[in-house]
């Protein structure tokens, strides 16, 4: 049985995919987050992808579906977190990521008139969105959804980067902070925007809207 705030989420994700459609996005619809595996897999043949690579994402690493790429032997994976590897290289694989037939990545927000909202510190995973991969599935829990573009900034700044930078361990202000003071630290994660309007060509991005808080 449907919670009222399953129920109300719903409808809200209902007018997203409206938005997201018309904006040329090709866009799937997943209860939780459980539920995306499967989801992106039975997509997978239309694509034909052969090789695959990803952005940094909690929402992906909860989905399972880096393990299951890991693990399919039919997929050449670019892994670009691989942290037993000299930093170089890592750089090299995120730089070759650009050329492969599948990316996957998140969304640090996304506004009620369709449009993905990114902040990057080096710029792999909103370059990927933007131009290279030939196709790119993008997960995005409902927690993401804000009402415009100053929401949207606002939202990434002051939570989603204080929290990432939590994450990572880095030394910047708004570890301490909680919010954004526009720093100047070597180790600053806010580097790169893109706001993605549309997808070009015509469903080239996918979105794949889960109705569970997933993710920063």
């Amino acid at each position: 049985m449907r919670t009222p705030i399953q129920t109300y989420w719903e409808k809200r994700l209902d007018h997203l995919q409206v938005a997201l459609e018309a904006n040329n996005f090709e866009v799937f619809r997943a209860v939780t987050c459980a539920d995306v595996k499967n989801i992106v897999i039975k997509q997978l043949p239309g694509m034909a992808a052969k090789t695959v690579s990803w952005g940094g994402s909690l929402t992906l690493n909860e989905s399972g579906l880096v393990d299951y790429f890991k693990s399919d032997p039919a997929y050449a994976v670019l892994d670009t977190f691989d942290h037993s590897v000299p930093k170089e290289e890592m750089l090299e694989r995120r730089r070759q990521a650009l050329l492969v037939d599948l990316f996957l990545a998140g969304t640090n927000a996304v506004t009620e008139e369709g449009h993905l909202v990114n902040l990057d510190m080096i710029g792999n995973r909103v370059g990927a969105i933007t131009f290279g991969p030939k196709h790119v599935i993008i997960l995005l829990g409902r927690n993401k959804l804000v009402a415009d573009l100053e929401e949207a900034m606002f939202r990434i700044k002051n939570y989603a980067a204080p929290v990432n930078a939590m994450r990572l361990g880095m030394k910047t202000p708004c570890v301490k902070t909680s919010g954004c003071e526009d720093c100047s630290s070597p180790q600053r994660i806010c580097n790169s925007w893109t706001i993605t309007e549309k997808s070009f060509p015509k469903n080239r991005i996918k979105v794949v809207l889960i109705n569970e808080d997933v993710g920063f």
